[in-house]
């Protein structure tokens, strides 16, 4: 095999493989939301807010911070009044970017 073809494969390698490796850090922020689901009845008026961060340092609902662990999973009780309420949790990155995902339930 010529050495250059050897080396030009290397490389090509190094850079898909570099590629790869950054298309999630370039994407920024994601949030992985498990609970509450989105049009979800609760007759008690708890409501349970959890799930996991990719790439983030910062979580909020409602502009309120969320503790994380380690891994990067949040989870938050809280009460609501009766009638639909729309939870927003926003997550920032870093660089400051951020990603958000709403959810409306419904206390009756």
């Amino acid at each position: 095999m010529n050495p250059r073809l050897g080396i030009a494969l290397l490389i090509l390698c190094i850079v898909i493989y570099g590629m790869v490796r950054a298309i999630p850090l370039i994407s920024g922020p994601h949030i992985v939301l498990t609970s509450p689901e989105a049009g979800q009845k609760y007759t008690d008026g708890f409501v349970t807010v959890s799930g996991s961060l990719v790439h983030a340092q910062n979580v909020s609902l409602d502009g309120m911070p969320l503790l994380t662990d380690e891994h990067g999973n949040f989870s938050s009780t809280i009460t609501l009044p009766p009638g639909n309420s729309i939870l927003t949790i926003t997550a920032q990155d870093r660089f400051g970017r951020h990603a958000s995902e709403e959810r409306t339930v419904y206390i009756p």
